[in-house]
């Protein structure tokens, strides 16, 4: 994992430099997450959060505040927007806005941005 402050005359902020299997594993209520850019990365104030899932049963959920996006990496199965279900495989982009009930079912491996982040306290079960 690197972080690194951008140079004069470039983009505020940090630059964040992050590498699957160097960063936190866990069992999520998606199925298992590895935690690209997340709570850890708070205090360099990142514009969202990157997840990336194998799903396994994510339950049916909700956020009051966030954004999510999940692009499909690998894989396919369904995803559950408000009771309804949409078919998805490799390279499917689903915009979930705040307030859309969502879950997932299938096989697949899914990059999850949350935008601003997904706290905690903004998570909801259905």
């Amino acid at each position: 994992m690197t972080h690194t402050e951008a140079p004069a005359g470039q983009a505020t902020g940090s630059i964040l430099i992050l590498h699957e299997g160097n960063t936190p594993r866990e069992r999520s209520a998606c199925g298992w997450r590895d935690r690209l850019i997340s709570r850890e990365d708070v205090a360099l104030s990142p514009a969202a959060w990157a997840h990336a899932v194998d799903i396994d049963g994510a339950k049916l959920h909700f956020h009051k505040r966030s954004t999510e996006l999940y692009y499909v990496l690998d894989g396919s199965g369904t995803v559950s927007l408000d009771g309804v279900e949409h078919a998805v495989h490799k390279g499917s982009l689903v915009h979930i806005p705040p307030g859309v009930i969502h879950g997932a079912r299938g096989r697949m491996r899914v990059l999850v941005i949350g935008i601003p982040d997904i706290a905690d306290d903004d998570y909801f079960e259905a």
